[in-house]
């Protein structure tokens, strides 16, 4: 993961927010500062001394501008309300970008004291956001058996006819591909995909209902598209009801498009099939 943290100098709070979460040391979490209006200045040395008082080296720290490519950041945390609005207004994505705390005020020209407070208030908000497990690596990986019992309790929570611990273990053995979605080894969800030739068919796609609108669909279908491409496969396809309008929307946004309709294909209740598919182009 990725996570930003702006401010308009990146010489007092942006950087002290950086390297007070990069000192948690957590997992595959790559973070990083940058300013609106950055001009490779050093960090402030108030900045400096109150961290140093946490033990936290800024001494090396030199400010960045913001560009592009930093709007594709998993998580960007500004400032100020205005500096969000002003990173939407350069593309930044709305589900992307967040104001640290309840704002942040600018300590710069100020005393020493207002430093610490700055600090204080930073130190807070990135403690309650960890606490929240906001800052958890999502990874999705290849199912293992220690995944199986979970995964039929997800089937029974999102399908009217669920697989049961036995029928994933014998479906996985005969050669379907599980991929399963994860933070700190507490599965969020799942996707199976049972390749033939070079086709490939997605049997099921759950997420428990507590982690939807988390990406945790998105980052499965990715792994998804990884594994199409690295097996050559020609195609992806998978059944939706035909009312399940926001997976219909996720599935198109990935690039799958309707091919097709099973009549009746669904029960409990009888419901028609959208037959989506995905078609890769060989180079």
């Amino acid at each position: 993961m990725k996570v930003l943290f702006v401010c308009t100098g990146n010489t007092c709070r942006s950087p002290m927010a950086e390297y007070y979460l990069a000192s948690k040391k957590i997992p595959n979490l790559e973070v990083s500062s940058k300013g609106i209006f950055a001009t490779g200045d050093k960090a402030n040395e108030k900045s400096i001394a109150v961290m140093a008082e946490m033990g936290i080296d800024l001494s090396k720290h030199i400010s960045s501008p913001l560009n592009r490519e930093d709007l594709q950041s998993d998580k960007i945390f500004c400032m100020t309300e205005s500096q969000k609005q002003t990173l939407l207004y350069y593309g930044a994505k709305e589900d992307n970008v967040y104001v640290l705390g309840s704002g942040i005020p600018d300590p710069y020209g100020q005393g020493i004291d207002i430093y610490k407070e700055c600090r204080d208030e930073i130190i807070s908000a990135i403690d309650e956001l960890v606490k929240k497990g906001e800052f958890d690596c999502l990874s999705v990986i290849p199912l293992e058996e220690r995944h199986i019992e979970k995964i039929a309790e997800l089937e029974k929570v999102c399908f009217s006819e669920p697989w049961s611990a036995e029928g994933i273990y014998e479906s996985y053995k005969t050669g379907t591909v599980f991929f399963v979605a994860e933070k700190n080894e507490k599965v969020l969800g799942y996707a199976g995909i049972k390749p033939v030739l070079d086709e490939g068919y997605i049997t099921n796609i759950a997420v428990f209902p507590e982690y939807r609108k988390q990406s945790v669909a998105s980052s499965i279908l990715k792994k998804i598209d990884n594994f199409a491409e690295e097996r050559s496969l020609s195609f992806v396809s998978l059944e939706v009801r035909e009312s399940n309008t926001p997976a219909i929307s996720l599935y198109d946004k990935f690039g799958y498009k309707c091919e097709g309709v099973r009549k009746n294909f669904y029960r409990d209740p009888c419901e028609n099939a959208i037959i989506m598919t995905k078609r890769y182009v060989s180079e």
